[in-house]
């Protein structure tokens, strides 16, 4: 507040009084220094809460605000974040995104690639064992299984068991058709560049999610919506 508005709000015989010189006028410059700081904050509030504009220091807190703060628990609470905090921004940015597919294959695996920014993920349910869920982590995040299985635990169906297996480095799993287990094992081969968010053509039927910032983020499949009935 300057000290001109400051002034108005004082009684009539104040006002005379905080004249150029004047111990009350000296008094209205400190008052407006003293509130300039938090009215710059003020002026930009909005930015403590934009995923890609909060400072570093805020975007841990933040993950408290959509549910996503299993991702960055530790046994101390001056622990280093066991991710860049640039993966951390894109998961608060897509935070209702994987709030609403939670529990399903397709919220799985969008927060485990936002998390460790690696692809190839594999859900395997195998038949023998009813509700009970493989997590396949491809060799690129092997390093994280620590983060990957919170990320598990938190997004899995309470009623199911999981199981996190790294795989081998020399072998690749790609999803099923369905998108929920391994269709072939075998050498990695060239996989060209994902086509543009303008240029993809989503399923039919399906909408094409788009991402929220810098991240990507893949279309579910059909079968994955979560209005389908059961």
């Amino acid at each position: 507040m300057r000290r001109a508005a400051i002034e108005r709000l004082l009684p009539a015989a104040y006002q005379r009084a905080a004249g150029p010189g004047s111990v009350l006028g000296a008094l209205l410059d400190v008052m407006e220094a003293l509130h300039a700081p938090d009215e710059a904050v003020l002026a930009d509030v909005d930015a403590l809460f934009g995923p890609y504009r909060t400072p570093d220091g805020f975007v841990a807190y933040l993950t408290r605000w959509v549910a996503m703060d299993h991702v960055v628990a530790a046994p101390r609470a001056d622990a280093p974040l066991p991710l860049p905090v640039g993966r951390l921004r894109d998961l608060v940015a897509h935070g209702a995104l994987l709030a609403r597919w939670r529990g399903t294959p397709y919220g799985m695996r969008t927060a485990l690639e936002l998390a460790t920014g690696v692809t190839g993920f594999v859900l395997d349910e195998p038949p023998e064992r009813p509700f009970h869920l493989v997590v396949r982590v491809p060799p690129a995040a092997a390093d994280r299984l620590a983060l990957v299985t919170r990320i598990v635990e938190a997004e899995k169906p309470a009623a199911v068991t999981v199981e996190v297996v790294a795989t081998p480095a020399d072998t690749r799993l790609d999803p099923a058709p369905d998108g929920t287990g391994p269709a072939a094992a075998g050498p990695p081969e060239p996989v060209p560049p994902d086509p543009t968010p303008d240029a993809a053509e989503p399923a039919a039927g399906v909408a094409t999610v788009r991402a929220v910032g810098r991240a990507h983020v893949p279309a579910p499949l059909p079968h994955e919506s979560p209005e389908e009935p059961s």
